[in-house]
């Protein structure tokens, strides 16, 4: 059943675990109840890149050399959630499985890293202290 169960009930207060094909049907019914219809895919992919560039700012911040503007906030939680949101919409309205493509991806990266990684010198357990050795 799609969460959540009632229609007109959406959780404003209350999150509970949900699978990713739970999620991309809890955005469709919210859509279907509160948003009339989805915006064009255009669209949907512009509100992408501006929730990206959104999510890139608070990162910068959190954890790059840039500092919070007066009154912004560390939330990026949010504004993960709010590019999850997006890319589930156009998950939905061009029919792709999230689900599906997800362990697709992982099967692919599976294939082709299996090993790369574990014999990639950058990313030793040392390569911290060689990087802090070099800067003293």
């Amino acid at each position: 059943m799609p969460y959540p169960e009632k229609k007109g009930i959406f959780p404003h207060k209350r999150i509970r675990k949900m699978t990713i094909k739970e999620a991309q049907e809890a955005v469709d019914q919210w859509i279907k109840e509160y948003g009339v219809r989805y915006f064009s895919e255009l669209t949907n992919m512009a509100c992408l890149t501006e929730e990206v560039g959104e999510l890139a700012r608070v990162i910068a911040r959190t954890y790059g050399d840039q500092s919070f503007k007066k009154g912004e906030k560390p939330n990026l939680g949010e504004e993960m959630a709010d590019v999850l949101w997006v890319l589930i919409c156009l998950a939905n309205q061009t029919g792709v499985d999230l689900t599906e493509e997800l362990q697709k991806s992982f099967d692919k990266k599976t294939k082709r890293d299996s090993e790369r990684h574990k014999n990639n010198p950058k990313l030793s357990e040392h390569q911290e202290d060689k990087e802090q050795d070099n800067k003293n």
